[in-house]
């Protein structure tokens, strides 16, 4: 399925490239009672600029739009845990989280939800960022996956739809606010041989 320039697993609209990246760094081991899905996003902005955003597992808030606040324990290490409080409009009002995973040479974030107040049990999710050139200039690909439970009461699609929609609303927030940021940098043109 692509809509808005974001493609989901449960299509056939990968390229390659991406199909390669999913392959390796985007395996969840999905149970019985879970969902499942990957989302690409092609942002016009360098990859620094981009990386810069995503690796601040502190504070997610800078692009993604249902979070209000952030409280973080520990030192950004892997097993950090963070406190974040979800704006109103959402099925919850707050989110535990812990870091699972950091590279910040490979940019690959990782991380699970390991409580609050809302239906996402054993959520977990990988994001990771690639550079790539868009109209001659740097660009990035970003691709973010998750598997979560089912909740009781809902089906596979319910609940897949629910969280692709949240991780779309973030990566359209994150490609905002990374082009914001690429335009004020200037980026140069890419040279083609």
């Amino acid at each position: 399925m692509v809509t808005n320039d974001y493609i989901t697993m449960n299509g056939n609209g990968f390229s390659k490239m991406e199909e390669e990246f999913i392959k390796r760094h985007h395996q969840h081991d999905v149970k019985e009672n879970q969902c499942t899905s990957s989302l690409v996003k092609h942002i016009k902005a360098p990859i620094h600029l981009v990386w810069s955003l995503v690796r601040r597992f502190d504070q997610p808030q800078k692009y993604k739009p249902f979070v209000s606040r952030c409280v973080v324990q520990g030192d950004l290490q892997i097993g950090s845990v963070r406190e974040v409080n979800v704006k109103s409009g959402l099925p919850a009002t707050t989110s535990t989280e812990r870091l699972e995973y950091l590279d910040d040479d490979e940019h690959i974030l990782s991380m699970k939800i390991v409580g609050g107040d809302h239906r996402l049990k054993n959520y977990s999710s990988i994001v990771t960022v690639h550079p790539e050139v868009i109209d001659g200039r740097p660009g990035t690909l970003v691709i973010e996956s998750f598997v979560v439970d089912v909740p009781d009461g809902n089906t596979k699609d319910e609940t897949c739809y629910f969280v692709e929609a949240l991780i779309k609303c973030n990566l359209k927030s994150l490609a905002d606010v990374s082009e914001r940021l690429a335009v004020q940098d200037r980026t140069e043109p890419i040279e083609r041989m």
